[in-house]
């Protein structure tokens, strides 16, 4: 299954100053798969350990001298270790976190060599060793669940990822292309974006199928509290982790998961889901400048799961509850919607970015307000909301951009793409004008491009 990292990391592996790389996100997102790859595609040898599975192995690298670790390594696998030609793949580093500060020595004494690493629950090690970490010897790779565009590609239909790639809000899009991709959007809602899950759909296209690996990625998930002994006793992580996909798309309140558990005990819980990036939390901004991360509350959020399938499996949703309501938006009051939007805005950043997403609210007895998502593009500020059903007031969105003086808004709903000249009026009774770019869901892949381009229109109007 085709990547979009995959293309980041060819830019890597030519890159001058290039860098080993460790792969950081949550478990079974593909990110050994990915490695893998992009080896058999630009390397002739793959020099693959797995600290999990052969723990000892990190002895190999106590000299902290490159030249002698490969060496070693060399007898060991029975493979060629060669700059240039050699990819060296650090598998599960999370199991000898140690040797992630000896990364330094490849970059600084063997520069030449290709060096990758990944691992699960990669965050907890990486805050464990915060002294000696290579700091500036090492880069980043945030990975995430497989877009849509990636589910199509893998599903294939290259044509029409190559259609929403090219797309304009100016162009037509006929009825039967705009149906075809609802229909797809809305198996991706169950399916999902975990690999092995599309993997299994497209074995068959049995949701059966699918659904049996979700589960699997649950339990596995679940086996992993175990791994956090000491941390949050296991039986609050179990609660917090239960309740969390309902959750989605509300403002979080720590009494709708235990009315038993204090806020600060079940905060650390849901702290430790975020490190291991199962959860994450979409906070509040005051959206007066960028970067938007320097005017957060942290006591007030939102929360998205891992991934819409994981979702739609806890939740007991199933494609026939889709096919049956008139409105994708109006299942389960939009939670899968509005998690699936989320996922995406969430991880459409640079890769070597950091995954971060907020939302804006105002709470006033007599004008109260909240847009779903605000995102940036460049010094601009822009806010998203997901309605319901093809049409749906947009009293939060205006109020946005009146009290921001902003000048373009993105609306994501079931119906057709636009790009409208719109306006919203001031307390004085000006109008303000702006631009409303309105979205189908399936195109939420494109909605930084498009929203630079509503940008670009409007400057030169």
């Amino acid at each position: 299954m085709d990547r979009f990292a995959l293309r980041y990391l060819e830019t890597w592996k030519d890159k001058p100053g290039r860098k080993p790389i460790i792969i950081r996100g949550a478990r079974q997102v593909g990110k050994s798969y990915l490695v893998r790859g992009f080896a058999a595609e630009h390397f002739e040898h793959l020099a693959e350990l797995d600290f999990e599975r052969t723990p000892s192995l990190a002895e190999v690298f106590s000299s902290n001298d490159p030249a002698q670790i490969i060496r070693l390594l060399e007898l060991h696998l029975d493979v060629p270790i060669i700059p240039g030609r050699t990819l060296l793949f650090l598998d599960e580093i999370q199991a000898a976190p140690e040797l992630i500060p000896v990364l330094r020595y490849f970059h600084e004494q063997l520069p030449a060599l290709h060096v990758a690493a990944a691992g699960s629950l990669l965050e907890f090690a990486l805050s464990d060793i915060p002294h000696s970490m290579p700091v500036g010897r090492i880069e980043y790779l945030h990975l995430g669940p497989m877009q849509f565009e990636e589910f199509l590609l893998a599903s294939d239909h290259s044509r029409l990822v190559e259609f929403l790639s090219r797309f304009q809000p100016e162009d037509d899009l006929p009825e039967i292309i705009h149906r075809r991709l609802t229909d797809m959007f809305r198996t991706f809602l169950i399916v999902g974006g975990m690999p092995e899950a599309i993997a299994a759909w497209l074995r068959g296209h049995r949701f059966q199928d699918a659904e049996e690996v979700k589960h699997s990625i649950l339990s596995t998930f679940k086996e992993d509290f175990g791994k956090y002994a000491g941390r949050v006793p296991h039986a609050r992580l179990q609660t917090v982790f239960a309740r969390l996909p309902a959750l989605v798309g509300t403002r979080f309140k720590y009494v709708h998961i235990s009315r038993e558990d204090s806020a600060r005990a079940l905060s650390r819980a849901l702290e430790l889901l975020s490190t291991a990036r199962v959860a994450h939390r979409v906070r509040h901004s005051a959206s007066n400048g960028v970067p938007l991360g320097a005017e957060v509350k942290d006591n007030v959020f939102k929360i998205l799961f891992l991934d819409v399938g994981l979702v739609s499996t806890a939740l007991g949703l199933s494609l026939l509850d889709l096919e049956r309501a008139q409105d994708l938006l109006l299942v389960n009051a939009g939670a899968l919607c509005e998690q699936a939007v989320g996922q995406h805005l969430l991880h459409s950043l640079p890769f070597y970015q950091e995954p971060d997403l907020f939302f804006w609210t105002r709470d006033k007895a007599s004008s109260s307000a909240e847009v779903d998502y605000v995102i940036t593009e460049g010094q601009q500020i822009i806010p998203v909301e997901v309605k319901a059903g093809k049409t749906g007031r947009l009293k939060s969105l205006h109020s946005f951009l009146r009290e921001k003086r902003r000048t373009t808004g993105v609306r994501f709903n079931s119906d057709c793409p636009s790009l409208m000249n719109a306006q919203t009026s001031l307390a004085d009774g000006h109008n303000v004008p702006f631009r409303l770019l309105s979205l189908p869901l399936y195109m939420v892949g494109q909605a930084r491009r498009l929203a630079r381009h509503a940008q670009k229109d409007d400057e030169t109007e």
